[in-house]
């Protein structure tokens, strides 16, 4: 009588616990590769003892063994070291428990696990079942490509349930973001996100097999996050109109928008910014076992045609003009992701740059990086992959030119410190902010630094004379100017209130100047996208010798309201003229704070008893405030998200709104709400909740 298979015991308990996977959602048996997996099987009757045992493991639609995705491989009493492997731990009776080991280059993904049993002439081939096999950074010792530095970076990249993204201009702020990567279903959609990609659908047994290797799994990643070329996740816009989709700003995090893009049938998520696809992709990386951390870099660059300057352009009036494609961005978010680089040696594993944020084409497609953060610092812009346009990001020179009243274009200057400041991402086990410039740069104005600007521009334009292209050459030839400016704030800026500030002009010289001076205020999109000019004005002040006068700016509510985007941005520019000198550009972006929306609980929070909470907000206009909607979400205290319409708000009305969350787990959790309406696109709020078992 053949075999048969009565039971498997896949010990899920003790072998997620065992492999860092016990906070996932679901009943799936989630190993990590290169290390030990029990499983108990009950077989109808024992094996004799001349029973010979072998497994067979495969993943993709093609499972072969020369690729790497199909293993057989025998039941022994020892595992190998380096490829699969099964032991028998003990037999009793007809109950066999096994370990089986995966390899710690193995792709990952989902396998199936059969057994073979050849016994007395008869042969049987039971189907065990399937399991999913991770990335493991915890394995030590094994050369596995995403062993992390240290036990603590480790743990919080295996645990943490939110990330703090950091955004701003002038002022940094941090905003909570999601990740709900243990959340019900998402590591389904995180699998299915690989297997839409282009290199998948192209040829799914060449694609599978490099899932072995987080270099291309996070270069995949970086493009499948974008809808650009592909059926990626999330659809991007900056126009400042977002109609037949969402704001980006409303977006809490990313469980969402995964499970939105599934539903649709895997069609883009609209709509998308830089935080946004920066959140999703972290998701979608710890998901899947790879440690990464979302970075900010404020005025990052935006260089088209790689030669490491930014060209930005005003009319003689002072206005920003949409010229040319460079560009500096307020502030632009990516990913680090860590593992090894065996393609540019030891001295580059670590930190490495992924961004999936549509901006130039890479290999004819949208995707960014892996690029080494350490090759980023030495200028190394001739190395793999997408280095140039990550070293301009941080490191551009910004030119800025002017257009005279008789159509000609005059250089004006170079600024070679402006760009990449204030690199930024969460602090280990905090939500404070941790500065990583110096990871990326050498201290700006240092010899280093400008050493390693121009090694980057000869390996980049071989042929460019070098005193002819370098900003800091340029900065030498300039004159001196004989007076100076710059942008005071004066008062609070809030939304619905007038906007106050001051320009500070000064003259530097022992000579009497007279300044013509050109102003203008512009609401803008946070990379530079210019929406509308609300307030333009022109004085003429003479200054005495080095005398500073304060000339008051002050644009009305009346005059932004109907053009503020939800980044609440305004870049206001003055253009000084001194007759027969260049021209002075001042330019200041400031951003205005909305109304504060406030959330409290009002029961003690245990595990699955329902907890009354409730929002405060105050509308703080003249006018009535309509169509709000309150967003609700957070990982262990609701499944999916709450979707509250509230009435609306007469003048200075304060509306109360409660609502009843349901704690699945116990400890510290964040609740996130976004506010909407149609004077506010999106008040943020977020709320710690002490849930007790």
């Amino acid at each position: 009588m053949a075999l048969g298979l009565q039971s498997v015991d896949w010990q899920i308990a003790s072998n997620r616990q065992a492999h860092h996977t016990e906070r996932f959602y679901g009943k799936d048996l989630l190993v990590r590769r290169g290390q030990l997996f029990q499983v108990s099987l009950t077989l109808s009757q024992g094996l004799s003892s001349g029973g010979r045992v072998t497994f067979t493991a495969s993943t993709g639609p093609y499972p072969s063994e020369s690729a790497n995705t199909k293993a057989v491989f025998p039941l022994s009493n020892g595992t190998s070291s380096s490829g699969w492997g099964a032991q028998l731990v003990s037999s009793r009776n007809n109950v066999l428990n096994i370990s089986i080991l995966s390899p710690a280059n193995a792709p990952i993904g989902r396998y199936t696990l059969n057994m073979q049993i050849s016994s007395q002439g008869s042969d049987s081939t039971l189907k065990l079942g399937t399991f999913i096999l991770l990335f493991n950074p915890w394995l030590q010792g094994r050369h596995p490509n995403t062993h992390t530095p240290s036990h603590q970076l480790r743990d919080v990249h295996g645990k943490e349930m939110e990330g703090m993204i950091f955004m701003g201009s002038g002022l940094i702020r941090g905003s909570l973001w999601n990740r709900g990567r243990f959340e019900e279903g998402i590591l389904n959609i995180c699998l299915s996100v690989l297997d839409n990609s282009l290199n998948f659908r192209r040829d799914p047994a060449t694609d599978v097999a490099h899932r072995n290797d987080p270099k291309y799994v996070g270069r995949v990643l970086s493009a499948m996050i974008n809808g650009n070329d592909d059926s990626g996740v999330i659809s991007g816009n900056w126009s400042g109109s977002y109609t037949g989709g969402r704001d980006p700003r409303n977006w809490n995090g990313s469980v969402e928008i995964l499970k939105e893009w599934q539903r649709s049938g895997f069609r883009p998520v609209r709509y998308g910014q830089c935080w946004v696809f920066a959140g999703t992709l972290n998701t979608v990386l710890r998901c899947l076992g790879i440690p990464s951390r979302v970075i900010t870099n404020f005025n990052s660059a935006h260089d088209t045609d790689q030669n490491l300057s930014v060209d930005v352009y005003y009319d003689p009036l002072g206005r920003p003009m949409d010229k040319g494609s460079d560009s500096v961005w307020n502030f632009h978010v990516w990913n680090e992701a860590w593992f090894v680089r065996s393609d540019l040696g030891p001295s580059y594993n670590g930190w490495q740059v992924l961004d999936a944020t549509p901006q130039e084409r890479s290999q004819g497609v949208f995707q960014c990086g892996p690029a080494s953060v350490i090759a980023i610092r030495e200028g190394n812009v001739d190395w793999d992959f997408d280095m140039p346009f990550i070293f301009a990001e941080v490191n551009a020179d910004r030119i800025t030119w002017i257009y005279e009243s008789n159509g000609a274009l005059k250089k004006n200057s170079a600024d070679t410190h402006s760009v990449g400041k204030y690199i930024s991402t969460k602090a280990v086990g905090s939500n404070s902010r941790m500065d990583v410039t110096e990871k990326y740069k050498y201290p700006e104005g240092s010899s280093q630094e400008r050493q390693v600007f121009e090694k980057a521009l000869r390996k980049l334009k071989p042929t460019m004379s070098f005193s002819a292209t370098s900003a800091s050459s340029l900065a030498r030839e300039e004159r001196e100017p004989s007076i100076s400016g710059r942008f005071k704030v004066a008062g609070v800026l809030t939304v619905g209130k007038e906007v106050n500030l001051i320009l500070m002009l000064k003259n530097l010289t022992s000579d009497t100047k007279t300044v013509t001076v050109n102003m203008t205020a512009w609401t803008i999109v946070y990379n530079g996208t210019l929406v509308h000019e609300v307030w333009k004005d022109s004085v003429t002040k003479s200054l005495n010798p080095e005398e500073e006068i304060e000339h008051p700016v002050k644009i009305a509510y009346a005059q932004y309201e109907k053009y503020l985007k939800a980044d609440n941005m305004i870049r206001t520019t003055a253009v000084c003229q001194v007759t027969d000198e260049p021209e002075v550009v001042v330019e200041r972006d400031i951003i205005l704070d909305n109304p504060t929306l406030t959330l409290e609980v009002l029961d003690e929070a245990r595990v699955q008893k329902p907890v009354n909470v409730q929002m405060l907000f105050s509308n703080p206009l003249d006018e009535p405030v309509k169509d709000c909607v309150l967003m609700v979400e957070g990982s262990g205290l609701l499944l999916g998200n709450l979707k509250i319409d509230v009435p609306a708000l007469r003048p200075k009305e304060r509306s109360r709104v409660r609502f009843e969350i349901l704690p699945t787990r116990s400890g510290t959790k964040q609740l996130l709400a976004n506010f909407s309406c149609n004077k506010f696109p999106a008040i943020k709020a977020m709320l710690s909740v002490d849930v007790a078992e």
